[in-house]
C-alpha cells in the first residue's frame, strides 16, 4: 500500500503538538529548520522571531542527566499511564517519524493533573544523555493537558534486542522510506487499531527537570519525565526510522543544554516509598 499524502496543514497540528504550540501553527509551518546545514539547531533562534527561545531561553532541553547529582523528591507519584487501543497513523514529519492517534487513547497523571497523550516520534541519536552517554535513539511520547501544557515521556533505548512496538511498524516504515516527504506534504500511512499497552512497562523509576521542546519554537515550562529503564532497539530498526528523513534531519538529535542551575528530581519506587 502506497503511502497517502496529505497537506501539510492537516497533519501540522499534531505534528506542532510535539515541536511547536498550537497557537503558533500558522507563523511556523514554512519555516524550515533542520539538524545540518545552514539551518542547523544553532542557528534555529535566527530563524523566526518566535524561535528565539531556541537561543536566549535559560530552561532549554535537551539535557545530560548526571545520576549522581539526581535529588530524589518525595513527593513525585509513579507516572500513572491509563491507554486504550485507538486507530494510528504513521507519519513523515520530515524532521522525525511519528504516530498519530484520531481520539483520546488515553492519560498520564503527573502531579495530580492528566495529561493526553497526542503523539509519539523519535529521534536518533538520542536528545538527553546518562552520564554522558548517548544512546542510539530515544522516543518522545507527548502529552498535553486541557489548560495547554505538556509533559513528554522519554524512553532511551540501547542496541539489543528488536522493541516489539517498533517491530509491529518495520513493514509499514519500509513503504514510508519509499515515498519522498515533499515541501508542503507529508507522508502518512494507516496503522490500524494500536494498542499503545505495548510501550508501557512499570515505570520503577524515572527522573523529572522541566525544559523545552527540543524542535523549534523551543518552548518552555514542559514537564520531562526521563524512565531510568533503558530499553533495547535493534540496528534494523533504528536504520528503519530514520530511512525516511530528509539527508539534514537523519541524524536528528538536538545538542546538549545547559542546565542552568535546574535541578534534575529522581523518583525511584523503591526508596520513594
Amino acid at each position: 500500500m502506497a503511502a497517502a499524502r496529505i497537506p501539510f496543514f492537516v497533519l501540522a497540528f499534531a505534528f506542532l503538538l510535539g515541536t511547536a504550540l498550537a497557537t503558533t501553527l500558522d507563523q511556523h509551518e514554512s519555516i524550515k529548520f533542520t539538524y545540518s546545514g545552514a539551518t542547523y539547531p544553532d542557528k534555529w533562534g535566527t530563524l523566526s522571531p518566535q524561535f528565539s527561545a531556541c537561543s536566549n531561553g535559560k530552561s532549554q532541553s535537551p539535557v545530560n542527566i548526571v545520576k549522581k547529582e539526581a535529588v530524589i523528591d518525595h513527593n513525585l507519584k509513579p507516572l500513572g499511564r491509563h491507554y486504550n487501543p485507538a486507530n494510528a497513523t504513521l507519519v513523515n514529519h520530515g524532521v522525525n517519524i511519528g504516530v498519530t492517534y484520531d481520539r483520546n487513547v488515553g492519560v498520564m497523571t503527573v502531579d495530580g493533573k492528566n495529561y493526553t497523550l497526542k503523539q509519539m516520534h523519535w529521534h536518533s541519536p538520542s536528545e538527553h544523555h546518562i552520564n554522558g552517554v548517548q544512546y542510539p535513539a530515544e522516543l518522545h511520547q507527548v502529552h498535553m493537558a486541557d489548560d495547554g501544557n505538556f509533559s513528554v515521556v522519554s524512553v532511551l533505548y540501547r542496541y539489543g534486542n528488536a522493541d516489539p512496538f517498533i517491530s509491529k511498524l518495520m513493514g509499514k516504515l519500509k513503504e514510508l522510506a519509499k515515498e519522498a516527504c515533499l515541501e508542503h506534504e507529508q507522508a502518512q500511512i494507516p496503522l490500524g487499531i494500536m494498542n499503545v499497552k505495548h510501550i508501557k512497562r512499570n515505570t520503577r523509576k524515572y527522573y523529572r527537570y522541566v525544559g523545552s521542546l527540543t524542535t523549534p519554537p523551543c518552548t518552555e515550562h514542559i514537564i520531562w519525565n526521563v524512565l531510568g529503564k533503558v530499553r533495547s532497539i535493534s540496528k534494523e530498526q533504528v536504520a528503519a526510522l530514520t530511512a525516511p528523513l530528509e539527508a539534514a534531519c537523519k541524524n536528528n538529535s538536538r545538542p546538549i543544554q545547559a542546565l542552568n542551575g535546574r535541578h534534575i528530581q529522581l523518583y525511584d519506587e523503591l526508596r520513594n516509598n
